[in-house]
């Protein structure tokens, strides 16, 4: 996909995301072991949908991933890097959605050994931005299972909204459990900001 910008037509797809301590980029088959690290850590990551079975999982994941922004209905898993450490820190996961992909869905997951540090709300500000300034995207959302009191925080803290509390709509191994939707539209962050 192209997009005209300035008179010139350029490829829609993503170099890097750089903020104060971090650089976010498309995941690389090479992050998968850090990735699974942290990932199947069920513990830790009871809240997430996704733990991988394998480092093979993971990289196969990536490895069929595109290598353009925007395609629908997509999952593009994102590495986030410490540059303080130069190590994979944790990932996001996007996917377009709804109406010509004008709409993002966003999460995010750190390894336990980094969180606490504000680097997840700097590489989601750093996303956010992208997302809306970059891709020109009208909305983006995020789906939080109410247990998960640290990233409600969060995401309020960034500005999101919450829009519905579903009850019992989410299967996740092996109970039904509910799901908070929040919501931030573009005009809201600009004004943010």
């Amino acid at each position: 996909m192209s997009i005209e910008k300035d008179g010139n037509m350029i490829k829609n797809t993503i170099e890097h995301i750089i903020t104060d301590r971090l650089i976010i980029r498309l995941a690389k088959p090479d992050d998968a072991e850090a990735i699974y690290a942290y990932r199947s850590d069920i513990v830790a990551n009871k809240y997430q949908g996704w733990h991988p079975g394998s480092v093979e999982e993971v990289r196969d994941y990536i490895e069929n991933m595109p290598q353009t922004m925007d395609v629908a209905d997509i999952c593009f898993q994102f590495a986030i890097i410490s540059t303080d450490e130069d190590c994979l820190i944790g990932d996001m996961g996007i996917i377009f959605t709804n109406h010509d992909r004008m709409q993002a869905e966003i999460g995010c997951t750190l390894n336990k050994n980094y969180q606490g540090n504000g680097y997840a709300s700097e590489a989601l500000e750093g996303m956010v931005n992208y997302l809306f300034e970059t891709l020109n995207k009208r909305r983006i959302i995020t789906s939080i299972d109410p247990r998960n009191v640290a990233s409600i925080r969060l995401v309020e803290r960034l500005g999101f909204r919450k829009e519905a509390h579903f009850r019992e709509s989410y299967y996740l191994r092996g109970e039904w459990v509910d799901d908070i939707i929040y919501a931030m539209l573009k005009k809201e962050w600009v004004k943010k900001i």
